[in-house]
C-alpha cells in the first residue's frame, strides 16, 4: 500500500508545480484525485450504458432498471472503493478521525450522492427527456461541489482535541 500511495504522491506532485499559484497542495490533490476517478467514473457510465446495458433495462426479477440508472449503480461498484481509497491515503491523509469512522461517514456520503444522482437522472432523463450521458455530466458537477464540501468538513476532517 506504502508503494502505491508513494507513487500517487510521486505522479500528481510532478504537476503540481503548475498549480502551485492557484492552488494548496492538499486542495490540488483533491482536485486531481476527484477529478481522475470522476473521469473513471464518466468512462464507466458511457461503457455501461452503451456497451454493458446495451440501451435496454436491466430486468432484476424484482425490479427493471432504465440503463441510465444501471449504468450508475454499476459505475458506483468501481469508483467507491477508488475514491475512498484517494481521499483517505492522499487528500486527507492528515485525519485524525479512525479509518472505521472515516468509512463510515465515506460509505453515508456515497449512499446520499447515489440518491441525489438517481433523484436527478429521473429529474432530467425520464421527466424532462434529456439525453443520459449530458444529464450525467449535469449531475457529476452537482455532486462534486457537495462532495468536496462534505468531504473536507464532515467525513476526514481533524479531530478535535
Amino acid at each position: 500500500m506504502k508503494k502505491i500511495r508513494l507513487f500517487i504522491f510521486k505522479f500528481l506532485d510532478l504537476f503540481y508545480p503548475l498549480f502551485k499559484r492557484f492552488l494548496n497542495k492538499q486542495t490540488y490533490h483533491y482536485l486531481a484525485c476527484g477529478g481522475g476517478n470522476t473521469v473513471l467514473a464518466l468512462f464507466l457510465y458511457f461503457i455501461a450504458y452503451h456497451k454493458i446495458f446495451h440501451l435496454t433495462p436491466l430486468d432484476l426479477g424484482f425490479i427493471a432498471l432504465k440503463p441510465h440508472i444501471a449504468a450508475m449503480f454499476f459505475t458506483s461498484l468501481f469508483t467507491f472503493p477508488i475514491g475512498f481509497f484517494l481521499t483517505k491515503y492522499i487528500v486527507w491523509s492528515d485525519s485524525t478521525l479512525s479509518g472505521k469512522k472515516q468509512l463510515f461517514r465515506h460509505l453515508n456520503f456515497t449512499i446520499f450522492a447515489t440518491f441525489l444522482n438517481y433523484g436527478l437522472l429521473k429529474l432530467f432523463v425520464d421527466l424532462w427527456g434529456w439525453w443520459a450521458m449530458p444529464s450525467q455530466l449535469l449531475t457529476t458537477a452537482i455532486i462534486v461541489v457537495f462532495s468536496y464540501l462534505t468531504q473536507r468538513f464532515i467525513s476526514f476532517k481533524k479531530a478535535k482535541h
